[in-house]
């Protein structure tokens, strides 16, 4: 993508209405309207006026359709061609009513911030160059659009503003705090991975992403593996998206922190554990399904399920990888890594022909819905022949037991108000009383299960947000 999309056919018009605007503004009986932003590394306020909602432009650099810009590759080189043109811009609009996993469906939030628009107006402005590129409202210029709204505040930036001050700004509004409705999981990777291609240390992208820099290594490692699951699942016309991943992010951010902790005992096991659970991701298996994928998952419970396939290799170590410029080698893959990253790979090149539609011949497809199915079952006993022995293996109660022990406890307490409230029978001091031991118990939990895990994941990242006023 470009790093300077110059500036649309209308900019001069637009300049002159938007300087127009301003002096209408300033000589106003009331207080000019001013908004304020992150400009250059510090805070300005910049004036606010209502521009037609028609003329100005969505901005071909937004983070927000970064991957999903993927969809349809004819409309992407359309808009690739010329940025501001009606094809382009109306595939941008597109884009951003689209649900991000599935932009052939609305996204749900969309029709909220419209349905929102349509009752309460629009409560806080847009921004945009002097040229009439939206910075920040894009979604909600596509929602006034479609309810057919003439005009729409905007704050204006300086006249000096260039392209890299919008992507600047824009990352500054979509990842405050209080932002209204986020980044997707896959464009919010593309923006980290964009910041450090322009250099900004981690630790700077961390504060700007209001993250940490072990969490910013594990995004760069994510968006690594995506885009390498994408290059091999290429074949003819058809591969995936990155954005077929979007709804995997709790799965790969477990992935990691278990791929790193397998690293360090044994890589050739982590390498070989990887490709099983990648292969597990993209055929959907849940969460805490792929838990049980440990290292010896192929030898114990998959290989006798396998049928024969494109997914059988032979048994014999891969040759060494020599290194150019030196007279070296090192070793290739272990034949066990080698044959479950074939798995994978038969896997992946199946599902890019099962998403490319009509690009596919009828035999193509019938071959990949087979070999989906087949690997889909496969893995499905598999994981349930692992479930079922490490239950078994269990002699004690480990965390995870005991919350779900508290857990059912909890379901039951529930059931007992609802009948202590159609007797009258409850104790409101002594319980009470109880749900102030429980908050002190739930953030002794919280901080011995943070001192534990340093990457946390959805559950704990909840916990620590709920009792994060208690401590």
């Amino acid at each position: 993508m470009p790093t300077d999309f110059g500036v649309p056919p209308t900019a001069n018009d637009i300049r002159a209405k938007v300087e127009q605007r301003l002096q209408d503004a300033r000589s106003g009986v009331s207080v000019p309207e001013t908004l304020r932003v992150e400009f250059r590394g510090r805070p300005i306020h910049v004036e606010v006026i209502d521009m037609p909602v028609d003329e100005l432009y969505y901005n071909p650099a937004t983070h927000r359709v970064s991957a999903q810009r993927a969809y349809d590759p004819a409309q992407e080189e359309a808009l690739t061609k010329d940025h501001w043109s009606e094809a382009g811009q109306g595939y941008l609009h597109q884009l951003l009513m689209a649900k991000p996993s599935d932009p052939h469906l609305r996204d749900p939030d969309f029709e909220k911030l419209k349905q929102s628009l349509q009752d309460h107006h629009q409560n806080e402005p847009g921004l945009i160059s002097r040229d009439g590129v939206l910075v920040n409202g894009n979604t909600r210029r596509a929602a006034l659009k479609e309810l057919g709204v003439q005009s729409i505040r905007v704050g204006v930036l300086p006249a000096s503003c260039t392209w890299d001050d919008i992507r600047s700004v824009e990352l500054s509004l979509q990842l405050r705090p209080d932002r209204r409705r986020e980044y997707s999981y896959i464009n919010r990777l593309m923006a980290v991975e964009e910041q450090i291609q322009q250099g900004l240390p981690l630790a700077a992208i961390a504060k700007l992403f209001h993250t940490s820099t072990p969490a910013l290594e594990r995004d760069t490692w994510v968006l690594g593996q995506l885009r390498d699951l994408v290059r091999r699942s290429e074949h003819g016309r058809a591969k995936l998206r990155l954005m077929d991943f979007e709804d995997a992010q709790e799965r790969f951010a477990e992935l990691y922190r278990t791929y790193v902790k397998e690293k360090a005992k044994d890589k050739e096991k982590a390498d070989t554990l990887l490709e099983y659970r990648l292969a597990a991701i993209v055929l959907d298996v849940a969460k805490t399904d792929i838990r049980y994928i440990r290292t010896d998952f192929r030898e114990s419970y998959l290989a006798h399920r396998l049928p024969d396939g494109p997914w059988d290799m032979p048994a014999e170590s891969p040759k060494a990888v020599s290194i150019p410029g030196l007279s070296r080698s090192v070793p290739g893959p272990s034949s066990e890594t080698a044959k479950a990253r074939a798995l994978t790979d038969t896997l992946l090149r199946a599902k890019a022909t099962q998403n490319s539609g009509t690009t596919a011949t009828p035999e193509e497809m019938v071959e990949a819905n087979r070999s989906i199915t087949l690997l889909e079952k496969a893995f499905d006993e598999s994981i349930d022949a692992a479930e079922d022995a490490i239950r078994k293996q269990k002699k004690r109660l480990v965390a995870p037991d005991r919350i779900i022990a508290a857990v059912d406890d909890l379901q039951q307490c529930v059931t007992d108000l609802v009948l202590a409230r159609g007797n009258n029978s409850l104790d409101e001091g002594a319980f009470d009383d109880t749900l102030i031991v429980l908050r002190q118990t739930l953030v002794k939990l919280s901080a011995e299960a943070s001192r534990s895990i340093q990457l946390p994941g959805e559950g704990l990242s909840w916990l620590r947000e709920a009792v994060a006023d208690q401590r």
